[in-house]
């Protein structure tokens, strides 16, 4: 199970670093997703209501995410990333978020430490 915490850790990373370019891709199919992520559980009646009864796709996105960032849910990015792969427009997407890197994150913090310290 840690992995799997892990895992969503790392994910979340992800989409909190490419929040803008997920907002612009993930809209075209934001109804699916939201759809997806109810049925699954990870968002409740009342999420899935508000999320539908908004009209701007990139809005529903940044709400979802926003509300993805503050879920107590062990697999939230978990189940998104699952949601954003079972659909063949998003491919790209998936890609990037495969490649990118949370250990050079890691780094990047390290260098813009004013200490110097890693953290253990």
């Amino acid at each position: 199970m840690n992995s799997v915490v892990e895992s969503n850790a790392e994910l979340k990373i992800k989409f909190q670093k490419q929040q803008m370019m997920v907002v612009n891709s993930v809209s075209m199919e934001i109804a699916k997703i939201i759809d997806f992520l109810y049925q699954e559980r990870v968002i409740d009646d009342e999420d899935m209501r508000r999320l539908h009864a908004q009209g701007d796709p990139q809005q529903q996105c940044r709400n979802l995410l926003g509300l993805l960032h503050t879920s107590r849910h062990p697999q939230a990015f978990v189940q998104m990333y699952r949601a954003m792969k079972e659909e063949p427009r998003l491919e790209l997407l998936v890609e990037l978020i495969d490649e990118f890197s949370v250990h050079v994150l890691q780094e990047q913090r390290y260098l813009s430490d004013p200490t110097g310290k890693r953290e253990a």
